[in-house]
């Protein structure tokens, strides 16, 4: 009996210990309590808010939890100091450069931790480092935000409201515009007369294009007799010898220009001054008239010359010399 009583009893401890270990390990898997006895490093971050993050908080690296929130503490005047208790297997993957930030489990979630960023140019991180933290928006922050932008929105339906009165009422040149048909008539005539101008200056831009295409057809025209063979524009653009005896005669008649302007420049020069030839003849009367005396005597002096040539010729002496010469020539 004592036999059977022992056995039934151990049977029952037997089953009592596996619906314990059937427990323990149920809340092992759902409660992710296995991860408890993997191997961690912990590394620290300074917050200045945690805004309700507590020990337990999860910690999340590109969308994988790596480890929890290990403790928090005062550090500093207002920082608090939080460790993080992060997987071995995961180091090799965050770097020295790394941040952490504040984030929440979905929109009104448990606060957790999210590890970002890090490049190869840094080691992994190893125990006792410090992650930088970037500045979030809180919740607090957006509520505050929204207040400003309300009172911002409120403050320009209030500016809105206000000038629509005054718009309403005709005050001001948009409102008087708005009421003052008068004012509006003129603006329209205006508006119209621009238009009218607007059209006039289109039009003379047409011509004007009119007769910068007149214009190059009679350039064209004009290149076109440059290429025609046998002509003198023909010649003097592609015949060498031609262009260089029209550019020597231009060099000549340059010369000769050159040489007119300074003997008009000599002459000029003289006839001012009254003591060179030239300024005594045209200056001084007495010289003119000795000159006019010559000439006068010259002239006569070539008149009795001839009667006398005449006379000669029919001299006696001569008279045969003069017959000859006439029959020779």
């Amino acid at each position: 009996m004592i036999e059977k009583s022992n056995k039934r009893a151990v049977i029952v401890g037997l089953f009592v210990l596996v619906g314990l270990i059937f427990l323990v390990a149920g809340i092992l898997m759902v409660g992710n309590l296995h991860d408890t006895f993997q191997p961690k490093i912990k590394i620290v971050s300074l917050f200045p808010d945690v805004s309700g993050l507590k020990k337990g908080s999860n910690i999340w690296f590109s969308g994988v939890k790596v480890g929890v929130v290990s403790g928090l503490k005062f550090y500093g005047s207002s920082q608090v100091a939080v460790d993080l208790n992060i997987e071995n297997k995961v180091q090799q993957y965050i770097r020295q450069d790394a941040k952490v930030k504040l984030s929440t489990d979905g929109l009104i979630g448990n606060k957790i931790l999210i590890i970002y960023g890090g490049t190869a140019a840094y080691p992994e991180v190893v125990a006792g480092d410090t992650l930088e933290v970037e500045k979030t928006f809180t919740n607090e922050d957006m509520i505050n935000m929204l207040q400003a932008n309300n009172e911002n929105l409120l403050e320009i339906t209030t500016n809105f409201k206000s000038m629509s009165t005054k718009l309403a009422a005709g005050e001001g040149t948009i409102g008087k515009l708005l009421n003052d048909n008068e004012l509006y008539d003129n603006l329209s005539a205006t508006t119209h007369a621009l238009h009218k101008t607007v059209d006039a200056t289109a039009s003379s831009l047409n011509k004007a294009s009119a007769q910068a295409q007149q214009l190059l057809a009679s350039l064209n025209t004009f290149s076109a007799g440059l290429n025609k063979k046998g002509t003198l524009a023909q010649d003097l653009v592609s015949d060498t010898v031609v262009f260089n005896s029209v550019k020597s005669t231009a060099r000549q008649l340059q010369q000769i220009a050159d040489t007119a302007r300074v003997m008009v420049a000599t002459l000029q020069t003289a006839s001012r001054n009254p003591k060179s030839a030239l300024g005594v003849l045209l200056y001084d009367e007495t010289t003119g008239a000795n000159m006019k005396a010559t000439l006068k005597n010259l002239e006569s002096s070539s008149i009795k010359l001839d009667e006398d040539l005449e006379a000669v010729q029919h001299n006696f002496l001569l008279r045969r010399y003069f017959k000859k010469k006439a029959k020779t020539q």
